[in-house]
């Protein structure tokens, strides 16, 4: 019995075994369940990645207190513990892209004052909690995209005066409410991307004067409130491809390099006011080739980019 014994063949190990005394702890094996155990304290990264994790107990990262990077996208999480991050006050970076999550406990986050990053893109959360943020004075980057979002609590962000990129595409957004966006004073990217928006407030972008990037493609916008870009004069991006746009009005002309303006996919009415904006404020179009006039009958397939070097022959 012990020669049959000594001669059988080991177990399989267990995935993603952990290394003593490591700093960084890698997995990405698909038939991974279970959180791994046994994490040296002096952990500072873990990524547990394309994995079938599905649940993550309260005290899974006690073991490793100096815990500055967690990285647990692509796999099945579909509920948090509020008291999961608690143990890791010095946490800068959490991804947690492409999981299953339908919400998250509103004090998740309320020991994660050092948190820098924080992506939650490809879940399905469908409402935005604004205590979330409350306790998250150094945050940069915020990545919200993708998920079944409908709507933004007005001052939702206020709390977050440090934030440089905000990312709400790729949701059911029909409206930003007044105040969606204030307290992001320091706000350099905006991505609105692929919602439903119908128009946005006339004062939308007044907290966000550091504004450099905004996207907005892909909606359902109209028409856009008037001198809605007046508080953006530090905007070098800016995209209003394909929406439903009929005329235009651009952010003050800044001293540099010319605004990056993509306005294609929009039945654009070429009269003398479009195409004085565009003299004047002379923006680099890209797409210029799918920027076409809808409006007069005789202007109507012609490209808007030909239109605005064009003389005052008309109007």
């Amino acid at each position: 019995l012990v020669l049959a014994l000594v001669l059988l063949p080991p177990g399989p190990a267990a995935p993603c075994s952990p290394q003593p005394n490591a700093t960084r702890f890698v997995c990405t094996e698909p038939t991974l369940r279970t959180f791994p155990s046994g994490l040296p304290r002096t952990t500072l990264a873990i990524s547990v990645e394309f994995t079938a994790l599905a649940a993550l107990l309260p005290t899974a990262l006690v073991p490793v207190p100096s815990l500055q990077e967690l990285h647990l996208s692509s796999n099945r999480l579909a509920t948090l513990s509020a008291a999961l991050l608690r143990p890791v006050r010095a946490l800068r970076v959490l991804d947690l892209t492409n999981n299953l999550l339908l919400d998250l406990p509103t004090d998740i986050f309320s020991s994660s004052q050092h948190l820098q990053h924080l992506v939650l893109r490809g879940n399905r959360l469908r409402a935005l909690r604004p205590a979330w943020f409350q306790h998250l004075p150094r945050l940069l980057w915020l990545d919200l995209g993708a998920n079944a979002l409908a709507e933004v609590p007005p001052e939702a962000f206020q709390a977050l005066h440090s934030l440089r990129s905000l990312d709400l595409s790729e949701n059911l957004l029909a409206a930003l409410p007044p105040g969606a966006l204030a307290g992001l004073g320091a706000l350099e990217q905006l991505d609105l991307e692929g919602n439903r928006l119908l128009t946005l407030p006339p004062a939308a972008f007044a907290p966000t004067p550091a504004l450099r990037l905004l996207f907005l493609q892909d909606n359902e916008l109209r028409e856009l409130p008037s001198r809605i870009f007046l508080p953006l004069r530090h905007l070098r991006v800016l995209d209003l491809a394909r929406n439903r746009l009929r005329a235009l009005e651009l952010p003050p002309r800044a001293p540099g390099p010319a605004l990056e303006l993509d306005i294609s996919g929009n039945p654009w009415h070429c009269g003398c006011a479009l195409r004085a904006l565009l003299r004047s404020g002379a923006p680099l179009l890209t797409a210029a080739a799918d920027t076409r006039c809808a409006s007069p009958a005789h202007r109507r397939g012609q490209e808007v980019a030909a239109l605005s070097g064009a003389g005052n022959a008309g109007c």
